[in-house]
């Protein structure tokens, strides 16, 4: 049996079910290349009693675990909820195929989290994800803004994922030289940081004043479109 199990967010978040999935597991696999994880392999250990063995997205995408699985049960812990990256879609797809027996363990994801901003999740449009930008390669997508650009057109908020090593200040960067570009105005944004552990933060505030600021990983970019007077209400709460 492949076990694919969501951790929620925080070192603690796994769900009772799965702690006892886990524990009939032979091997506990982590992967850690969607997200930067906010706590240790270590912390996790601990809470969970078991070893944790860490890999990478070549190990999940080239379906390695399938070696193992037939003889034993393995399981698969996933940052937030399990089927928030297609990785483990096609995981779940290829298990399918080679007739494995496998089980999705759901958890909280960043999704649900940032209900917590006061905007009305059912007004969010299309999620982008914002790439690192590489410039000795000339690497710089900007499919993100595109997005913004689409969902502000429908007056739906943007919810928009950075992607694992980019660093805050070159992720406002990008995001600002991105709205130059496309000529697209943005006024007030949200930052959230660590939802779902102790060390949460959600700031609402112009990218300007954001410039100086230093704000851990993992975090995602919102931009706002138009507000309901209950959503602007609990913004102000979050201004520096």
């Amino acid at each position: 049996m492949l076990y694919i199990i969501g951790l929620g967010l925080n070192e603690k978040g796994i769900s009772q079910e799965g702690i006892k999935a886990v524990k009939k597991c032979k091997k506990i696999y982590l992967e850690n290349y969607t997200v930067e994880i906010p706590y240790s392999a270590k912390q996790l250990e601990e809470n969970l009693g078991k070893k944790i063995i860490i890999v990478d997205r070549e190990f999940v995408e080239k379906f390695k675990v399938f070696e193992e699985v037939k003889k034993e049960s393995i399981a698969l812990l996933v940052y937030g909820s399990p089927l928030t990256a297609t990785t483990h879609i096609s995981l779940i797809q290829e298990a399918k195929k080679r007739k494995i027996e496998y089980k999705i363990l759901y958890n909280a994801s960043i999704l649900d989290a940032i209900g917590e901003t006061g905007l009305q999740l059912y007004k969010f449009g299309k999620i982008a994800s914002m790439p690192k930008w590489d410039e000795n390669k000339n690497y710089k997508p900007e499919s993100f803004i595109e997005i913004i650009k689409e969902n502000k057109s429908i007056k739906a908020h943007s919810l928009i994922l950075i992607d694992i090593g980019l660093e805050f200040s070159k992720a406002l960067e990008q995001l600002e030289i991105s709205a130059e570009n496309k000529k697209i105005k943005l006024d007030r944004i949200i930052i959230c940081s660590m939802l779902g552990t102790k060390n949460s933060k959600i700031f609402y505030d112009t990218i300007e004043n954001f410039k100086d600021k230093k704000i851990n990983s993992p975090f995602c970019f919102i931009i706002p479109s138009e507000l309901h007077f209950i959503e602007r209400e609990v913004l102000e709460n979050y201004k520096f």
